[in-house]
């Protein structure tokens, strides 16, 4: 007995030290929580009771020049039904009514949506799509429908809201308003164009306001303020010009139809800031409609073809090795480099010529030997002028994306023979349409080279935050001698050179056709195709505009694909429907001045119209709304048939006013 006694108690003992160890363990445990893991835990507790929801900030829209709204942001909706959220009582009572309210809004009939309400009342479905794309009157107007008004909890309905970027414009520059968002794959944020390039002033800055959890999953606001208040974004102001946009982007979708092209772009630039005014670029889909895809003017580089001839007569004239009435002889229209042919369009040359005809002719033959002659033996002095109109980097646009140029160095290893004399025709260069227009526009601003701008201002309501001033780029891109012989034979190209299908004699432009084989020398002629390009500016002699065409791989099956029959007829539509439809405003002079006929002619009505009449006047030929109002204030009641002006009178002229009498006027 007494030996169960002792191992009863060595059990006791051993209970009594693991209990003591454990209390130590526990104490250590706790002491080791409160005070070297307790910052660990406090923060842990809090994040999962207690946390910091995104109050998403307004973003800025985007205006054209003239007011008209290019992008905003608009709530859109999506209804859901919790069918286990009404009473059963609550839920017959109103499931007919809520589906014949449905019916007026959505598409489907009544029937459909009671049999799919009670399917989801059957199967305990807590999240039945309703309705989502919605608008904010179409979101109000459902809210208010039989059973959804009575809220989430006792009605079953739940909204979720989003906020979606709209163009009111509709696809009209959608690639140049561009965008600003979170890919979906990656979540990586992408965009394009005006929106990404100034989403730091267009996002804002997102708000804070913390939330504690409670019961049932959901979280309400801890305190009445905002952790951080949410700042909206600022409005971005483009240099867009909806009416000039839409004249370009019909002009130039029009032409790509017609000649079934791959891809084309049209940009109109305002001569004197730089602003873009209008920018179209337009691809074309399987389907053979065209759509706003790759910003094509600004990242597209390539050979350029005969606008690029501009320079060469800029750099021949400024360096004086030739004038615009230097004879070149285009020797039949062929003249051979290190064994390759130049040719010239026309079949046969143009026999001997003077740089300026040649020019207005777009001759590859002279324009080459006008190069290459003058520049062979120090070909770097050419392409220094090449440089210095910046035409070797690209211009720095806020877009990302911007088309890098090409232009050959002498001693680089692809310099070649072959390789200035190709260049004065334009190829072996590459430019973007971009800077192909800035160039242009260049001339038509009297030399003063200015960087193509997107945006003039960005505002806040009606305070200005940031304006974007004109950018002179060079100041003097040649001298004032050359500037008036270049733009001189600029208006000869339209006026009778290869431009001459656009002259009219009623409105003046400038310019230069261009057509470049594309692709010549990767797959053969199977690869090739031709770009037609037309670059210059409008009205000639004070240009208020510039602006290019570029038209992709038109169709060849008529033999049409210069610049002068695809690329023109865009440039001169776009001239002429600008300045034809464009309201004009003629400034009068010296208001203050006081012209004794005038007041002579005013004295005169004055007196007239305060003779107080007794007698029915004369009104025939009168119109009819003067008519009307003279009678009606001599006291007669008139009635009116026609319209125009007055035929006929019922009661004759010189008849005794009779007041309430009625008079019947005949309009015609």
């Amino acid at each position: 007995m007494a030996v169960d006694d002792k191992h009863i108690s060595y059990r006791i003992y051993l209970v009594a030290v693991f209990i003591f160890l454990m209390a130590i363990a526990i104490v250590v445990k706790l002491t080791n929580i409160q005070w070297v893991e307790g910052d660990y835990y406090r923060k842990l507790a809090k994040q999962r009771t207690v946390r910091n929801f995104v109050i998403p900030a307004n973003k800025g829209n985007i205006y054209s020049a003239d007011g008209s709204l290019l992008a905003t942001s608009i709530p859109n909706y999506e209804i859901r039904f919790d069918a286990k959220a009404p009473k059963t009582e609550t839920f017959e009572k109103y499931v007919k009514q809520l589906s014949d309210s449905l019916e007026t809004v959505l598409e489907r009939p009544s029937g459909y949506y009671e049999k799919e309400l009670r399917k989801a009342r059957a199967n305990k479905n807590r999240y039945y799509l309703i309705a989502r794309n919605l608008s904010y009157t179409e979101y109000v107007k459902i809210k208010g429908f039989p059973l959804f008004n009575l809220g989430a909890f006792k009605g079953g309905i739940i909204v979720e809201q989003e906020t979606v970027r709209k163009h009111p414009i509709g696809k009209i520059a959608e690639r140049t308003i561009g965008y600003d968002r979170i890919d979906p794959a990656t979540g990586v944020e992408v965009g394009k164009g005006i929106e990404w390039a100034f989403k730091n002033y267009l996002n804002g800055k997102d708000g804070k306001i913390l939330k504690q959890k409670i019961a049932k999953g959901q979280w309400k606001p801890i305190r009445d303020v905002n952790e951080v208040d949410p700042i909206d974004g600022y409005d971005v102001i483009s240099t867009i010009d909806v009416f000039i946009q839409d004249i370009a982007h019909h002009a130039l979708l029009k032409q790509l139809e017609d000649y079934q092209a791959d891809h084309g772009c049209v940009v109109v630039m305002e001569t004197e800031t730089g602003y873009i005014k209008a920018i179209s670029n337009l691809g074309r889909a399987e389907d053979g409609s065209y759509y706003e895809t790759t910003n094509y003017a600004v990242a597209e580089s390539h050979e350029p073809g005969s606008t690029f001839k501009l320079v060469d007569l800029m750099a021949i004239l400024e360096d004086k090795v030739a004038d615009t009435s230097t004879v070149y002889d285009s020797h039949g229209g062929e003249i051979r480099y290190y064994g390759r042919a130049v040719r010239d369009s026309h079949k046969g040359g143009y026999g001997k010529v003077t740089l300026a005809r040649g020019f207005e002719l777009s001759s590859n033959t002279v324009m080459v030997q006008a190069v290459y002659d003058n520049y062979k033996s120090n070909p770097s002095k050419f392409v220094n002028h090449i440089n210095d109109l910046g035409l070797n980097k690209p211009l720095g646009l806020h877009f990302k994306g911007e088309g890098r140029p090409y232009v050959p160095q002498p001693g680089d290893k692809h310099w070649s023979g072959t390789t200035l004399p190709w260049m004065a025709f334009g190829y072996n260069v590459s430019v973007t349409p971009m800077q192909t227009l800035t160039l242009y526009n260049a001339v038509a601003n009297n030399g003063v080279m200015v960087k193509p701008q997107f945006v003039s201002e960005i505002k806040e309501w009606n305070k200005t935050i940031k304006k974007f001033d004109t950018e002179v780029m060079n100041s003097k891109v040649c001298s004032p001698e050359t500037l008036k012989k270049v733009k001189a034979v600029l208006a000869n190209v339209v006026k009778k050179g290869t431009g001459s299908k656009l002259y009219s004699k009623d409105f003046s432009m400038a310019g230069k056709t261009g057509t470049a084989m594309v692709n010549y020398g990767n797959a053969g002629r199977e690869g090739m195709y031709y770009a037609s390009s037309f670059a210059g500016y409008f009205p000639a002699d004070h240009p208020k505009y510039s602006c290019i065409v570029v038209v992709h791989k038109p169709n060849t099956a008529k033999n049409n694909y210069y610049g002068a029959d695809v690329a023109g007829p865009v440039f001169k539509r776009i001239a002429q429907k600008i300045f034809t439809d464009a309201p004009s405003t003629n400034k009068i002079k010296k208001l203050d001045t006081r012209i004794p006929k005038q007041d002579a002619s005013y004295d005169k009505y004055t007196a007239e119209a305060n003779k107080k009449l007794n007698e029915v006047p004369n009104l025939k030929g009168m119109p009819g709304m003067d008519a009307i109002a003279l009678l009606e204030n001599l006291g007669l009641k008139v009635k009116v048939n026609g319209m125009g002006k007055v035929k006929n009178q019922s009661i004759q002229a010189g008849t005794s006013i009779s007041r309430n009498t009625t008079i019947v006027l005949e309009l015609s």
